[in-house]
């Protein structure tokens, strides 16, 4: 089937803006949508899915794209169509056009340099070879480069797995369990969810399944304290109040109010009253002070360069610099250390990220332990086994796209040693030096 001729012109238009760089490509593409209200919604699909494809290609694409006469940005969008849609669902094609297209699907990529077929840029395929060897970040390289499947978790506190394959079923949707997380569900297309009434009641959840294992490690309890130290728009903090069984207090913090505000109508959906977002200033916060001591969990999904989340943010590759990743180092340290102050003596911090760096991940959590002797590492293997998780791991949890599909995920569970002295506080908590739900 024939694409109408002005997709053509339409993905050239918002791929310009987007290979700028100034924003994320999700924003960009949701702004130009609403500035282009005519577009149905196939034909956004098209053209977003021909971007992703051009962000996932660019290094190879703009081999191709930079010769002949045709102006490279029509090049590349075309590229993306042909990748997606097929060449022969492109009309109105120049001669060249059609010969270079055809080219480039008959490219053996395998026979590429290294770099170029990773689709990397330089300093990143370089860190990732050193990390894991050529040939592991090869295969890394290419699973980054594909889209990321579909993930649903199912809220527990108003349905169970069974149940919602079976709604499911009569959409039709198909879906099916995940490895581990165990209320997870993978479905087989990429359907729009958000009219269905098992998505509108709160019975499930879009979140990739690393996320949920992630929340799992946590350990929440009923009736515990818990906190998610940066929760931005909830998804783990949803996860967290559903296995705490909607009991005790689940605290949501973040610096930014427009994402806590994402979380609230989520919050409403979900049925969950545990939760409690609470905006703060940073990570030395007086509200964060209050509580000194006191909490049973703390959930630190540290701001990160977002490099294992490149399946549904291939921009990210292009738009992060390895200098910002180092100054990211810095701000992560700091931020583990002001949540650590939060745990009660026995009660456990989890560090985590969506980064595939060492230096974001082991690097930031050895640093902590040498300076704070009186926290020690929980063995993952240790924390896998308690939760029941059929993942093998050794001292932290490390999800990868090519081994486990799931995102780029890193995590580390610390536990405040019981012989250790509690930081000191001014006084048991009450009602009234406990942070309040921002209104």
């Amino acid at each position: 089937m024939r694409l109408p001729p002005a997709i053509i012109a339409n993905t050239e238009e918002v791929l310009r803006e987007i290979l700028r760089f100034t924003s994320p490509a999700d924003v960009t593409l949701s702004r130009y949508f609403k500035d282009h209200p005519r577009f149905g919604g196939r034909e956004r699909g098209v053209i977003a899915e021909a971007v992703y494809a051009v962000l996932r290609n660019k290094s190879f694409f703009t081999d191709f794209a930079g010769a002949g006469n045709t102006p490279s940005m029509r090049k590349l969008a075309l590229l993306g169509l042909a990748e997606t849609a097929g060449i022969d669902a492109l009309g109105g094609l120049s001669e060249d056009e059609t010969h270079l297209l055809t080219r480039v699907k008959e490219v053996d990529r395998s026979l590429l340099p290294p770099q170029t077929q990773a689709n990397l840029p330089g300093w990143l395929y370089d860190k990732l070879v050193a990390q894991f060897g050529e040939q592991e970040a090869l295969q890394l390289a290419a699973v980054l480069n594909t889209p990321a499947p579909l993930d649903l978790r199912v809220n527990s506190i108003k349905a169970n797995r069974d149940d919602v394959i079976a709604e499911l079923a009569k959409a039709p949707i198909a879906a099916e369990p995940m490895p581990y997380a165990p209320l997870g569900l993978r479905v087989l297309k990429k359907p729009a969810l958000q009219n269905l009434p098992l998505f509108k009641e709160g019975a499930i959840e879009v979140q990739d399944e690393g996320s949920q294992v992630l929340a799992q490690i946590v350990g929440a309890r009923r009736g515990e304290m818990v906190v998610d130290f940066c929760a931005g728009a909830g998804g783990k903090t949803l996860a967290l109040g559903a296995t705490m069984r909607n009991t005790g207090r689940l605290y949501a913090f973040d610096v930014s109010d427009k994402r806590l505000a994402k979380l609230k109508p989520r919050m409403a959906r979900s049925g969950l009253s545990n939760v409690h977002p609470v905006l703060i200033a940073h990570e030395r916060d007086a509200k964060i002070k209050r509580l000194a001591g006191k909490i049973d969990r703390v959930l630190v999904d540290a701001p990160c360069s977002g490099l294992g989340t490149l399946r549904r943010n291939p921009d990210v590759k292009w738009r992060q610099k390895p200098e910002a990743v180092a100054e990211m180092q810095e701000k992560q340290a700091s931020i583990l250390d002001g949540a650590a102050r939060l745990v009660k003596t026995g009660g456990r911090l989890v560090y985590a990220t969506c980064s595939l760096l060492n230096e974001e991940n082991d690097v930031i959590v050895e640093q902590f332990l040498s300076t704070h002797p009186d926290f020690e590492l929980v063995p993952m293997n240790q924390v896998l086994e308690e939760q029941k998780i059929p993942l093998e791991m050794d001292q932290y949890l490390k999800m990868l796209p090519h081994k486990h599909q799931t995102d780029g995920f890193f995590a580390a569970v610390l536990q405040r040693k019981a012989k250790a002295k509690a930081p000191a506080v001014e006084s048991p908590a009450d009602a009234s030096e406990i942070p309040q739900a921002e209104e």
